[in-house]
């Protein structure tokens, strides 16, 4: 499920600042603390208030314990992008295939976006198996698209569309 983050869900951002990979791509902490982790969360709070998106814990359903996190930012010219991570402890379970579909459904249908894109690197074949499953598309490879620690590199670029629902 997806929910808003709460502080004693640190233990997620402390494991998600131990992936290498993902302190890279998004504003984990990679040297983590407690308060680090705290002010991680806050400034999850922030992005709806501020307008610049809106990020949610990925949670367990039984357990309410968090696994991770997706985000829908909006930007111009009726497109928002997605991200997620999972942390390692809860991957393999289709939680970021779940997590996509609820929230590119709750962006399409309720919130009236015509067009969700999320970018992807080519080797992490389970998040472009997770896009795909979550009905994204393929669009195609952009070829040295993102700096990712200090690299040019290259990204597929997945869409899903209003229109998709149909």
């Amino acid at each position: 499920m997806l929910r808003p983050w709460r502080l004693d869900d640190v233990a997620v951002v402390k494991e998600a600042a131990e992936d290498p990979y993902i302190c890279l791509i998004t504003s984990v902490p990679s040297n983590y603390s407690d308060v680090e982790g705290a002010a991680f969360i806050r400034r999850q709070w922030s992005r709806a208030v501020e307008r610049a998106g809106y990020s949610f814990a990925i949670a367990d359903v039984g357990a309410d314990r968090a696994v991770g996190q997706i985000g829908l930012w909006p930007g111009p010219h009726g497109r928002a992008s997605v991200g997620y991570w999972v942390a390692g402890s809860a991957r393999g379970r289709g939680v970021a295939r779940a997590a996509l579909c609820a929230v590119s459904s709750w962006g399409l249908e309720r919130l009236g976006i015509p067009r969700l894109e999320l970018h992807v690197e080519p080797w992490n074949v389970s998040s472009w198996k997770a896009a795909e499953g979550a009905g994204f598309v393929r669009e195609g490879l952009l070829r040295s698209w993102q700096d990712i620690g200090g690299e040019h590199r290259d990204m597929y670029l997945y869409s899903k569309l209003l229109t998709d629902l149909a």
